[in-house]
């Protein structure tokens, strides 16, 4: 989850938020918490229409927090609603996990009709590369010949 989203759901600036974690960085190590990229946070401002840094929008690189850093969240901010906040998401991360082990064979159906669909098309492509060489030889034998003498 972006740091401004939590921000948002802890009632709390995001910037008072990214300031918890920096004093306590210790408790978030790379798979806790990572910073986006330039890549991926231009992509970001791109489709939530972000305003340029002049113009008040974000000037840094979000945070991005993973289930564990969110709850270790909770250590860092200690408020009421924080941890009423944290335990609202990390039960929501539990039934997303649920839900995922429980839908497993809707899982393996889909990765066997891909797996069906990409033999399938293989089986299409060697077709329709024969017809495209029946094609070419087709147009190589109704080509108009040179008529007159070779010199």
């Amino acid at each position: 989850m972006l740091d401004s989203d939590l921000a948002d759901l802890y009632e709390v600036p995001t910037k008072r938020l990214n300031e918890a974690v920096k004093r306590n960085l210790a408790r978030f190590p790379t798979h806790y918490m990572f910073q986006l990229t330039n890549e991926e946070f231009e992509s970001l401002r791109s489709q939530i229409a972000t305003s340029n840094k002049t113009r008040g929008g974000r000037r840094y690189m979000p945070y991005v927090f993973t289930e564990q850093g969110v709850a270790m969240l909770s250590t860092v901010l200690n408020s009421e609603k924080a941890i009423q906040i944290n335990i609202k998401i990390i039960d929501t991360f539990v039934q997303m996990r649920q839900w995922a082990l429980d839908n497993k064979e809707l899982t393996k159906r889909v990765a066997d009709i891909e797996n069906y669909l990409i033999n399938y098309a293989k089986d299409n492509n060697k077709e329709i590369e024969k017809i495209y060489e029946a094609i070419d030889l087709l147009m190589d034998r109704t080509k108009p010949r040179k008529i007159g003498f070779n010199t």
